[in-house]
């Protein structure tokens, strides 16, 4: 095993520290590169630091300071107890920190560093956070990793900054799981909708909803609370409409999470049909690339074939698959048996159609299996068709199509009518919604929420049923815990370590 690899390799974190550990960690990817940083927080972070570099200047809150990063295997001991006394001094005041020029602790110098001190609260920990940005050697931030981790830090875990920002109440969970979210993004409008939540726009979305659930709850609990005073306590019809001012917006709020998820996670759609369709040469056109390989030979495809492509911002993976035919072939077969499993397995299907020759009955066979999917028909090869003739549903004798799957004229060849594909994908796999501020990305905000609509329609027949205020409190207090689950307020100590262990280390 390389040298440099050692940090990635041998050193680990167990789990999550307390609060009153300094944590350390390299925040780069591994590898070499032009700049690494090794980020520690917590209250010895200064002091630490201190120690592992020397500083040429006083440390300012958010501001750089140069420094050298030394070799501490070089220095004698008095030279070594000199620097750690200077280190202390500048940890007790980071603001009173000189330069040396001590010419053996010059002679020690392996690497120049910027190091970066952000005083709490006013961090991104809301701890004291130090991020020691060097040149990107492996070795260099191996050396510095380990060397903090002599000096008394511990190995942070994956996600364990963002999740002490977020237990210090710097940032709600749902602007922590933006954080990995924009680090994951492979599209621009990904990193886009990231950022929107990272800034608060689904905890904003989601902050006046609440507050008009808890005055309804307020309100009810004061009825019970001075019931022997003869308060006069909100009417049915009052309390169903303070419901309906809460309901309404959760239920818009809910539309949200087909378009976010979809955005959020991206969708595969598989290219299937007969030998010599074009499924190929039409993957190779909405790709962009000669991904697939392409001759007159039918048959030629006998594996799947899978690139990722960016729709208006929407992840999608392309599936060439086997053309569908009965075969002998044992290796064909096989191909083919893997494209029925990829029309499965997708979420959209294309089945692309030689429009020369026209529907068979096994097309017809498998239009029909696909009716109740979201699918689309390619009448390919339409340049080939006599003067231009568009497709309709009569084109063939035996044409079978149902009428929820829409036809579209194609030619991979000249590119005609590709454009209109791509926007038809798009509307199939969107349902024809719009992106919008403070969607639901994840299944765990969707299924917050589908709770909280669920309680508040338990309280609605609660309510109905002249149930007792202290019973129909319960769903009040249900969909509000619910919501409080959805920023993290609630959330379970399991859930908030399965959320922040898909982290990398260093985030």
């Amino acid at each position: 095993m390389p040298e440099e690899s050692v940090a990635s390799e041998s050193v680990t974190a167990e789990s999550v520290h307390s609060a009153a550990e300094t944590i350390v960690a390299i925040s780069t990817p591994p590898g070499r590169g032009g700049i690494g940083i090794v980020r520690l927080s917590g209250p010895r972070a200064a002091e630490i630091a201190s120690a592992l570099v020397r500083l040429r200047g006083a440390l300012v809150h958010a501001t750089a300071c140069l420094a050298d990063v030394l070799d501490s295997d070089m220095l004698d001991a008095d030279a070594y107890s000199a620097k750690a006394d200077a280190a202390e001094a500048s940890a007790a005041n980071p603001e009173s920190a000189t330069e040396t020029s001590d010419p053996q602790i010059a002679s020690a110098r392996i690497d120049e560093a910027l190091v970066t001190w952000f005083q709490s609260p006013r961090s991104y920990t809301g701890e004291d956070l130090v991020e020691i940005a060097a040149h990107g050697s492996p070795v260099v931030l191996d050396h510095l990793l380990r060397s903090a981790i002599a000096l008394g830090a511990q190995l942070a875990a994956p996600g364990e900054f963002t999740q002490r920002a977020f237990l210090s109440g710097r940032i709600d969970l749902t602007q922590a799981e933006a954080v990995r979210d924009l680090i994951e993004a492979q599209t621009l409008a990904q990193a886009r909708l990231a950022a929107s939540q990272m800034g608060g726009a689904l905890s904003l979305r989601v902050q006046p909803v609440k507050h008009a659930l808890l005055e309804l709850v307020a309100l009810l609990e004061a009825g019970i609370d001075f019931a022997e005073d003869d308060l006069a306590v909100a009417s049915d019809q009052e309390i169903l409409r303070r419901i309906a001012l809460v309901h309404s917006p959760l239920t818009a709020l809910a539309a949200t999470y087909q378009h976010g998820h979809i955005l959020h996670d991206g969708l595969t759609l598989a290219i299937v049909g007969r030998p010599n369709a074009g499924k190929s040469s039409l993957f190779n056109a909405l790709v962009q690339r000669e991904r697939a390989i392409v001759t007159p030979i039918p048959g030629t495809t006998r594996d799947l074939v899978t690139e990722r492509i960016a729709l208006n911002g929407i992840p999608l993976e392309l599936v060439d698959t086997a053309g569908l035919r009965e075969s002998t072939d044992e290796v064909e077969r096989i191909g083919i048996a893997r494209s029925r499993t990829a029309i499965a397995d997708a979420a959209l299907v294309l089945v692309v159609v030689d429009s020369t020759l026209g529907l068979d009955d096994e097309d017809r066979a498998l239009l029909a299996l696909l009716e109740d999917r979201a699918a689309i028909l390619a009448w390919n090869k339409s340049d080939l068709l006599p003067n231009g003739s568009e497709p309709t549903r009569e084109s063939n004798p035996r044409a079978g199509i149902p009428a929820s799957i829409p036809v579209l004229a194609t030619s991979a060849r000249t590119g005609s009518g590709l454009d209109e594909l791509r926007a038809a994908i798009l509307r199939l796999a969107t349902g024809g919604a719009a992106a919008e501020s403070g969607m639901l990305t994840t299944l765990r905000h969707q299924q917050a929420v589908s709770t909280a609509l669920d309680a508040l329609a338990d309280a609605r027949a609660a309510v109905a049923n002249a149930t007792p205020h202290e019973m129909l409190l319960l769903d009040l207090y249900r969909a509000l815990w619910a919501l409080d689950a959805l920023t993290g307020q609630t959330t379970p100590d399991d859930v908030l370590h399965l959320i922040f262990s898909t982290f990398c280390i260093g985030k």
